[in-house]
């Protein structure tokens, strides 16, 4: 059966390998990097009959996987973390460059060779980054967002890598070559940033048209592959092209359809990755150089940490963020497998390097799950041993923050809800972890702490535990599931309302024990509604009942079904039946020169004044022989009904 045989084994063998690792509460990927040693050519065992092919489908997995970090991020999100991914990476590259130069050289090899080998370590795994941070839920956080930062930097380097160094021999010739690659990539950018932003979400707009899932789904995987691919005939890399398209499509309205459809074709040529990654691995080599290669891979990986782990301080990342990116970006890179396989076929690397820095490469992948896992941990033990680092604020009050709102996200619908918190003199604080919004946020005077309201620094900052209400405005479901955990275990009283992405993520944040989850989206389609049915004159009355109906159509199975508590149901029915409406009185109404005694309001209509604003005072619970006058703000609680009277009777105007 040739290739279609090779595929069953891989899968076959994966699912075991996979289920040994969740058995053993291990990550997947760990289990698939067994698979592929077990089925490689070096055991004996069942084998996969040819690799190299095995290798092409995986780059297609490398390709969908960027791909779909593309549909999920825009360049807005990368915005904050462009200082240390185009000037910091380059640095870090640098440093690895003489990193492997000084070890290759201390161990005997030729000034080419140990480039070489400098360039090979420089490159970390975006592969498995990735997947780790799936895995653990931490994709949106401020880490993470550095992390994808460089690694498309890393991936970008590649290019001149591959045109350089089999040059070394003749560097004007590599010169030359590499400012034709510079000059294709100014062009590609330019054509995707300028024209493909525009046909390529139109085109899929066109497609959605037909209703059909299998074309949606064909046109999506598509368009990921065919620009990665026209990216790999400008000489670029093919998974960046890929990439780049995911961050164009990402911009249409059918982003979030086109990730959910592309995530399981994704995960399957994934798991062909993984396991090609474990067939490079060759069990006897390693046995025979066992005390080298782990020598080699301790170095490599201590001081590449550390390398990454500076450069994020050095460009103002505190708290954990140093310590995750350096645990989270040591190992060696997929992108290092073909720059190495360019050493081979330029003579520069022989089969024990090449094997060397297989079995270097492997072994750090493999433990990365379990090293990126100790950044948590370690911090919590720097935090006890040294000073604690406290996030940047501004415009905190100088009696401190209780009794207090917390706002988790300073964006468009953290700021609008600030200002209307600020005009109420109402007190509130808001945790925003991108620098632009954070900024925008402390020239308007709001409260503001820099961090990711996920990590526990800076809920201690925002006083979560004083706290009377928070809101959540990130769409992201990862990141206000962790907020909802982490806020329930300090207060576990606080009342919550959440931003839901969907009916799917508003059910799971009611399940997290959210006070209210609210669907922009759905609110925003209702206010439309409303206005349009006030223009075309339907009854005030008929449209709250329609408002009212479709709100309890949507909400209360969620909420029913997380709570498991109809009470709860009830009570907000009656919470919507009885309501305040605020009216104005003009000079014609019958009201004016009237006592509320003399209008017989609440025998009339049987709702009750609560409230009158005048000329810019406020009278509360006004009394019997209180007399209305033209322009009074007229404040009335009761149902639906009841208002409506209210308004009929004194010909106001309701202010809606």
């Amino acid at each position: 059966m040739g290739l279609a045989a090779d595929i069953v084994i891989i899968v076959v063998a994966a699912l075991i390998g996979a289920l040994i690792a969740q058995r053993l509460k291990q990550p997947l990927i760990l289990g698939y990097i067994l698979a592929g040693i077990v089925v490689g050519p070096h055991t004996g065992f069942v084998t996969v009959g040819d690799i190299h092919e095995i290798e092409l489908l995986a780059e297609i997995g490398v390709a969908l996987l960027l791909f779909a970090l593309g549909l999920e991020f825009s360049l807005d999100e990368l915005k904050p973390v462009r200082a240390i991914a185009l000037v910091g990476t380059p640095i870090q590259i640098g440093l690895c460059l003489a990193l492997g130069y000084g070890l290759g050289r201390a161990m005997g090899w030729s000034w080419d060779v140990s480039l070489w080998f400098g360039a090979l370590i420089s490159l970390s795994s975006t592969m498995v980054t990735l997947k780790v941070l799936m895995s653990r839920g931490l994709m949106g956080t401020l880490s993470s967002r550095v992390m994808i930062g460089m690694l498309i930097v890393q991936d970008l380097a590649v290019v001149p890598m591959m045109i350089i160094l089999p040059q070394l021999s003749d560097p004007a010739g590599g010169l030359d070559l590499l400012a034709l690659a510079v000059a294709k990539s100014v062009a590609f950018l330019v054509i995707m940033f300028f024209l493909g932003r525009k046909l390529l979400p139109l085109f899929l707009s066109y497609v959605a048209q037909w209703n059909s899932r299998e074309l949606f789904i064909l046109t999506v995987t598509s368009l990921g592959l065919g620009v990665g691919y026209a990216t790999y005939l400008f000489g670029l890399s093919f998974a960046f092209g890929a990439f780049v398209a995911g961050m164009v499509l990402s911009e249409s309205d059918y982003g979030h359809q086109a990730l959910s459809d592309i995530v399981p074709l994704r995960d399957i040529f994934g798991l062909l990755f993984f396991t090609s990654v474990g067939m490079l691995l060759d069990p006897d080599f390693l046995i025979d150089h066992l005390g080298a290669v782990l020598s080699l891979m301790l170095i490599v990986s201590i001081a590449k940490g550390v390398i990454f782990a500076v450069l994020a301080r050095v460009f103002r990342y505190i708290n954990i963020v140093p310590l995750a990116v350096g645990l989270g970006l040591f190992q060696v890179g997929e992108f290092s497998f073909v720059l190495a396989r360019a050493g081979v076929d330029a003579g520069a690397i022989d089969s024990y390097l090449y094997g060397l820095f297989l079995s270097v490469s492997v072994l750090s992948m493999m433990i990365s799950p379990f090293v990126s896992y100790l950044a948590t941990p370690l911090y919590q033990i720097r935090k006890r041993l040294f000073r604690r680092e406290r996030p940047q604020m501004a415009n905190i009050p100088r009696q401190g923050l209780a009794d207090h709102t917390i706002i988790a996200g300073g964006g468009r619908v953290g700021q609008h809800i600030a200002h209307v918190l600020s005009r109420l003199s109402i007190p509130f604080v808001i945790a925003e972890l991108n620098f632009q919004r954070m900024s925008e946020c402390k020239r308007a005077g709001y409260p503001v702490i820099f961090g990711d309201m996920s990590q526990s620094v800076v809920i201690e900052a925002t006083h979560l535990d004083r706290a009377r209400l928070l809101i959540v405005t990130t769409p992201s479901e990862m990141i206000a599931l962790s907020i909802l955990d982490q806020a329930h275990r300090i207060n576990p009283d606080l009342r919550i309302v959440a931003r839901a992405d969907g009916i799917g993520t508003a059910r799971k944040l009611y399940e997290g024990g959210v006070y209210m989850a609210v669907l922009p989206e759905m609110e925003a389609g209702l206010e439309i509604a409303r206005q349009a049915l006030l223009h075309l004159d339907v009854p005030v009355t008929a449209i709250q009942q329609y408002t009212d109906s479709v709100r309890q159509a949507v909400y209360s199975p969620m909420s029913r079904a997380a709570s498991g508590n109809s009470i709860l149901d009830n009570l907000r029915h009656f919470r919507t039946m009885l309501e305040m409406t605020w009216f104005r009185l003009g000079a014609d109404s019958p009201l004016i020169d009237q006592s509320i005694q003399q209008a017989g309001i609440r025998e009339k209509t049987g709702g009750t004044v609560v409230g009158i604003f005048r000329n810019g005072a406020m009278q509360a619970n006004p009394g019997a022989d209180f007399v209305f006058a033209p322009d009074d703000l007229v404040a009335v609680v009761g149902d639906s009904g009841q208002r409506e009277s209210f308004k009929e009777l004194a010909a106001a105007v309701r202010m809606t």
